[in-house]
């Protein structure tokens, strides 16, 4: 029977058991196409590591046997639509069966499902055999809770996975969570180690983008690309995480600095969320270097690092499923706010703003505190509407896929549902970004100084938002000392307060 398989660009599993072995009866399709370059404005160093990701997978795909049918963005064949380019393949070949692995994103989920439908052919969807969850894992286990705590959650997929746990199920460290000791700001000390950066020459992928006039945000080098496209690439850059970076991940897995792009991150989560790698190998391979160098390596710098992919990666995709569509358009907050032009430029005065902007738009990277506690604080601050964030957050970071980005963004980062992911908004004034950065030395404004034309915009910002939002609030005992302290507040300060913070943002320039 002939068969037709689908990989889509975030599909390049080399372990999955579809491989194992070859048929002249099995070809599989993987394409470049305008609906995926083009329902988000993307950074170019994403669309150029996908585009080669793919590419090179595909010439993995024959150099096993397998056959392959892949299309270019320039390819005449190409319909640039999954449906047009499935249909066409269908009746060129006289396909009898269509197969694909359930996709990661909730809009490719109902168009495969029309699609299957409209064929009128045999069909089956398999599981990507990546993740360590199912979809619904998440809604089954929280069934009947009120709360959906990430703790909890990440507590059991230690003890299901016998993950830094001792026989009988206790944590290794006697504690579950390092978090209070991943708190350190960089000072120069300890030095950084060289990141793994390759130097690959990708102008030919980089033409063929700008010949289709995708429009793209970023910049890149193409005589110097630095990402890894390979599973070959993406171990090397796990090998070398685990011996120079992964002894001080834990302590500045928090920390900024300006003239540091990625401090001692890993730069794995391109690599895992087009499945590259897998989770379960990087928690084991992270582990297994950890063993075999205990006395170098403290328990916070690993547990730090398995919380992100063993609790936080996971949950994020439960929470994911459990909340679609829905999701999209939450916005409990009721934020209606522009975001400013300077996201799309990294031109402003708060240098801050400026350094993590610079760098995503340079790097299409940031890691996760320079996006909850610089670019998403700012916008929660400023009221704006969560749509536009999710637009920004999704485009412009080179490992954002909507199942990752969305939770993060407008659950983590925005609070727009209300508290279903975090427990309280994650908001702060200059104070939190001068104790876990280098930013505010060399800064135009005071973060002292809460009003005045050299006052820091956060600070007005942050109690601006605590009394305009107080109402929603003044439930929430995870906000009491805070609204308490709002409640110290001279009638004047607060009048001080609004008006600064309302001058400033009405000074904004936006889309």
């Amino acid at each position: 029977m002939k068969t037709l398989r689908l990989i889509l660009g975030d599909q390049l599993n080399h372990k999955h058991s579809w491989y194992k072995s070859s048929s002249p009866d099995i070809f599989y399709h993987i394409a470049e196409i305008r609906q995926e370059t083009d329902y988000a404005i993307h950074h170019i160093q994403k669309v150029v590591a996908f585009f080669e990701s793919m590419q090179t997978f595909a010439e993995w795909l024959k150099s096993h046997g397998h056959q392959v049918i892949y299309y270019q963005i320039d390819c005449k064949e190409n319909r640039q639509n999954l449906k047009e380019n499935i249909r066409q393949i269908v009746a060129q070949l006289d396909i009898q069966r269509f197969e694909y692995q359930l996709p990661d994103e909730y809009r490719l989920e109902e168009q495969l499902n029309t699609i299957v439908q409209e064929l009128q052919i045999e069909y089956k969807a398999y599981d990507t055999e990546h993740f360590l969850t199912t979809r619904n894992y998440l809604k089954d286990f929280f069934k009947g809770k009120k709360t959906l705590l990430m703790e909890s959650f990440y507590r059991h997929m230690r003890r299901e996975n016998n993950i830094l746990v001792d026989e009988k199920g206790d944590p290794e460290g006697n504690q579950w969570n390092f978090d209070k000791g991943n708190r350190k700001k960089w000072s120069e000390d300890p030095q950084i180690p060289r990141q793994y950066l390759f130097r690959k020459n990708v102008e030919k992928t980089l033409k063929r983008i700008q010949a289709a006039k995708i429009k793209t945000i970023g910049s890149i080098n193409a005589k110097h690309f630095t990402w890894p496209t390979s599973r070959e690439d993406s171990l090397k850059v796990l090998n070398h995480f685990c011996k120079y970076l992964l002894p001080h991940f834990g302590d500045y897995q928090d920390a900024m600095d300006p003239n540091e792009a990625y401090l001692f991150h890993s730069r794995l989560s391109f690599s895992l969320n087009c499945k590259l790698l897998s989770p379960s190998e990087v928690i084991n391979r992270t582990i297994d270097h950890w063993n075999s160098n205990k006395k170098e390596i403290h328990m916070n710098q690993i547990e730090g690092f398995v919380r992100q992919i063993l609790g936080w990666r996971e949950y994020m995709r439960g929470i994911y499923w459990q909340e679609m569509p829905n999701y999209t358009k939450i916005n409990k907050l009721q934020n209606h706010n522009s975001l400013p032009n300077f996201y799309w430029t990294a031109q402003t005065d708060m240098y801050c703003l400026k350094s993590a902007i610079k760098n995503s738009l340079e790097h299409a990277y940031a890691h996760h505190i320079q996006r909850l506690m610089i670019t998403g604080n700012f916008a929660l601050l400023t009221q704006t509407d969560p749509d536009q964030v999710d637009a920004w957050y999704l485009g412009i970071y080179i490992d954002a896929i909507q199942w990752v980005e969305l939770p993060n963004t407008r659950g983590m980062s925005q609070y727009a549902d209300g508290g279903l992911v975090a427990t309280k908004p994650y908001i702060s004034s200059g104070s939190y970004i001068n104790k876990m950065s280098n930013y505010c030395d060399n800064c135009r404004y005071d973060v002292k100084k809460r009003v005045g034309e050299d006052a820091c915009p956060f600070n007005s910002l942050y109690w601006n938002f605590l009394l305009e939002k107080r109402n929603y609030f003044k439930k929430n005992p995870r906000m009491s000392m805070m609204l308490s302290l709002l409640d110290k507040l001279t009638t004047k300060e607060k009048k001080d307060i609004q008006a600064q913070a309302n001058s400033f943002i009405n000074s904004l320039s936006c889309n």
